[in-house]
């Protein structure tokens, strides 16, 4: 059946993969996966550190286009060649209609991508400057927490697809919620997004697929059954208690 949104499923070309113990194969996300079949408003995967969600991110998103360190499918430098080519055993099930905007967000390389913008705003003195397409000030004279809200408010226009990597890494719990709800204005006008959060606060989102990736496997998991809201509630609920326990000697 042909879908509506943008991207609805991805597949791991496994018959392709000479060995699942060589790097970035053998990390539980790719290990696991067969398909993952996407929300068409908001899919979030979760998991612990080292679980290989951000691996996987960003081989989904180079497959569709992205530059490996983020930005629109028009930034195309190189700061450091480290990804991988996990993006070529992919196969990405996409929609009749295509985004009319989109974007990568990676939270530990989004100092590069403001960097190149100034660059090449400094470059290409006859074209229209990309830098106030994210805000009035440029990137580098914000707070890491401050550029990321600019980039989320004034450079996602809707009707797009976009990957988000741990995208509260610099913001504030405030600020979370204030991209929570700009997220729902983007979804309301046809956006889709794939998150990779850490986040209790975004993934609550409403009716969001959440996959779980674990040493078992990618499970599809319930905003209360997910670790990163029992913890966080039980450490609300008795923080004294809790702190009592951990600082013990």
């Amino acid at each position: 059946m042909i879908s509506n949104q943008f991207l609805s499923q991805i597949d791991l070309k496994r018959e392709g993969i000479a060995s699942f113990d060589a790097y970035q194969f053998s990390l539980n996300a790719v290990r696991n996966l067969n398909s993952l079949k996407l929300h068409p408003g908001v899919t979030f995967l979760v998991g612990e550190n080292g679980s290989g969600k951000s691996t996987l991110l960003e081989a989904i998103a180079v497959a569709w286009g992205f530059n490996p360190e983020g930005g629109s499918r028009s930034f195309q430098f190189d700061t450091r060649a480290s990804h991988s080519n996990l993006h070529d055993h992919l196969r990405l099930v996409r929609g009749v209609k295509e985004p009319r905007d989109g974007y990568f967000l990676r939270a530990e390389s989004f100092f590069n991508v403001a960097s190149e913008i100034e660059k090449l705003d400094e470059e290409k003195a006859n074209a229209p400057l990309i830098g106030p397409a994210y805000g009035k000030r440029a990137l580098h004279e914000q707070s890491h927490g401050e550029a990321f809200l600019a980039l989320m408010l004034n450079r996602f226009h809707g009707n797009g697809l976009y990957i988000l990597d741990e995208p509260e890494a610099a913001l504030s719990p405030n600020r979370q919620l204030a991209v929570l709800s700009h997220i729902h204005q983007l979804v309301s006008d046809r956006s889709q997004f794939l998150i990779a959060t850490h986040s209790p606060i975004l993934m609550a989102y409403p009716n969001a697929t959440i996959y779980h990736l674990t040493n078992d496997g990618i499970h599809e998991i319930a905003y209360e059954e997910t670790e990163h809201y029992a913890v966080t509630k039980a450490f609300l609920d008795n923080h004294e208690r809790m702190l009592k326990e951990l600082m013990k000697v």
